[in-house]
């Protein structure tokens, strides 16, 4: 989608940092997964959540910029939604369970 973008300075301005902060979910949820306890794991995963609503953010600028069309971003915009739901279940869950 980044590459889609116009090549005007708007364009790989707003696609640079929705290409960053897309991809540091991937990388601080792997960093989570590795967590060496439960408060480091939600605190990543926590970090994870702010990172989608960024990406949600640039996704929005992109629109209101006209560089890329409502429509377009429909399945982009969809997954941050998903996303956010997983990490807030994500995160509800691991701080409601029990020590083991």
């Amino acid at each position: 989608m980044v590459a889609k973008l116009p090549k005007t300075t708007e364009g790989q301005v707003l696609g640079r940092q929705l290409l960053r902060s897309g991809t540091s979910v991937g990388a601080n949820y792997r960093e989570a997964y590795r967590g060496r306890s439960r408060a480091e794991f939600i605190a990543k995963c926590g970090d994870c959540l702010r990172e989608i609503e960024e990406t949600a953010y640039w996704l929005e600028l992109i629109v209101a910029a006209d560089l890329a069309s409502f429509d377009d971003l429909t399945s982009l915009r969809q997954e941050c939604d998903e996303l956010t739901a997983i990490f807030v279940s994500i995160i509800k869950q691991s701080k409601s369970a029990p020590e083991k």
